[in-house]
């Protein structure tokens, strides 16, 4: 089942976006991007989208075999996309903090976070794995009753709404700041500072993480230091993508008795 990700098609939106987002900051003489880090972003991109291309009907015939068994169908409408998007936003909440804190899946996902820098490029960092473990949690979706198409096409628009939450370039934004995901909540999820590390999960509605108590405000005495606890400081693509992995195996070597412990704890623990 070939099936075209609607992402795709916004991508020469993106590039415009990125353009400008560079000649504004070096206008205001605080460049926004390094071009060997916007390099290893876009190798990350490059990845991913061939991830997608190779999962994605799969994963929407997975989906379709699951809606066979809902006791009902939620009917694509006003009210069933906004359920939706409501559904679809919790479920995100929630695969991205165990991605954060469940080791195997922060080697995932710690590829997204190892660019130093905070810009629309870094939007663009997506794992080469993401589109493969996503399901894991996605998967009660259609079994409850929401079409599979919906369900996906719904998924891309959210995703793309997170693109613009990743820049320096836009401050604070009044009353949204207390119902959508800003770029001032997002830079705090970026942050390895103590403060800010692990907070702000939420991709559209921040509401789940004012909910849940991970919510961290951008403080003006605590300037967001972007990247990962240990920064790589590499651009190869291979490293971005695996370094995890690769640390995971070393320890499952040395320690063969602590396979539960290494794959599904905290990184670091």
């Amino acid at each position: 089942m070939e099936v075209v990700d609607p992402k795709i098609f916004v991508l020469p939106a993106f590039a415009v976006l990125i353009l400008l987002e560079l000649v504004y900051s070096i206008w205001r003489e605080r460049p926004a991007y390094a071009l060997k880090d916007f390099g290893g972003s876009m190798s990350q991109l490059a990845g991913n989208i061939v991830s997608q291309i190779a999962t994605r009907g799969l994963i929407l015939a997975f989906y379709y075999v699951l809606y066979q068994f809902s006791p009902w169908n939620i009917p694509t409408n006003v009210w069933g996309i906004l359920a939706l998007i409501i559904a679809i936003d919790f479920t995100y909440y929630w695969y991205h903090r165990a991605s954060h804190r469940v080791r195997i899946l922060w080697a995932v996902h710690v590829a997204h976070h190892s660019s130093q820098y905070m810009n629309l490029g870094t939007a663009l960092r997506q794992s080469w794995f993401g589109p493969i473990s996503k399901p894991i949690f996605y998967w009660p979706l259609p079994l409850i009753g929401f079409d599979p198409l919906a369900l996906m096409a719904v998924g891309s628009a959210l995703t793309v709404y997170g693109f613009w939450t990743h820049t320096e370039q836009i401050k604070r934004l009044g009353v949204f700041e207390y119902i959508l995901v800003t770029p001032s909540h997002h830079r705090v999820h970026h942050g390895s500072n103590d403060l800010y590390i692990d907070k702000n999960y939420s991709n559209f509605l921040i509401i789940w993480d004012k909910l849940f108590g991970t919510f961290q405000a951008e403080e003006k005495h605590e300037p967001v230091r972007y990247g990962i606890r240990h920064n790589l400081n590499s651009f190869n693509p291979v490293k971005i993508a695996l370094h995890e992995f690769v640390d995971i195996g070393k320890d499952l070597n040395r320690q063969p008795g602590r396979i539960i412990p290494i794959l599904f704890k905290p990184p670091g623990s």
